[in-house]
């Protein structure tokens, strides 16, 4: 089995194929065949990509009964209140569905590498990084989450999926899992869920 951790540049697809002039993974790295992505990124976000050939892993990560924790780290326009971070903490409606318990922070002094192409700031508008774990996946969820207290989304990066870190992994590089990541993502070891400073 092979195990690849990608950090998924802004603007690409996380598919191997595409219409033409659209950028994809093929185009980032050699893979190997029959491995593909678990689960996905929007062309629009970066960050961390689980990529395997591992069919009752994959399975194990995208069946929502499991409830495994991704955490994000999202640019927002203005500064939220504690009472707005605990408000996405405890839930929003998203299409007449409320989202499960999450955990929200602002993020100090963040200095994460730029974006190609760069965000479109309002001068007039402050900006701010935040932590958003979740236990589900929807499609756009955070994003979705972060307009609904009326803070949208600038920039947003998956920085882990359960055990695993993007840590200091470039937009476009590729490192392999090792053994004893793979199995503390099959929960085969155990693990303390945390949260650590990136970047």
């Amino acid at each position: 089995m092979k195990y690849f951790a990608l950090n998924k540049p802004y603007g690409v697809l996380s598919q191997y194929t595409g219409e033409e002039g659209k950028r994809t993974l093929a185009g980032l790295y050699d893979f190997p065949k029959n491995v593909y992505p678990v689960g996905r990124l929007d062309k629009d976000s970066e960050g961390l990509l689980l990529i395997t050939d591992d069919k009752s892993l994959t399975e194990y990560l995208l069946n929502p009964e499991n409830r495994h924790e991704r955490e994000y780290y999202t640019e927002v326009e203005g500064i939220p209140t504690l009472e707005e971070l605990r408000t996405l903490e405890s839930g929003v409606i998203i299409k007449e569905k409320k989202t499960l318990p999450a955990k929200a922070r602002l993020l100090p002094n963040m200095n994460i590498i730029p974006r190609e192409p760069p965000i479109r700031f309002r001068k007039d508008i402050p900006d701010c990084w935040i932590s958003l774990t979740l236990i589900e996946g929807k499609n756009r969820q955070v994003r979705k989450m972060t307009a609904s207290i009326g803070h949208p989304t600038l920039r947003l990066i998956r920085v882990r999926i359960k055990n695993i870190l993007l840590e200091d992994l470039k937009p476009g590089e590729v490192r392999i899992l090792k053994s004893k990541e793979i199995n503390e993502l099959k929960g085969l070891q155990p693990h303390s869920p945390f949260t650590k400073e990136l970047f």
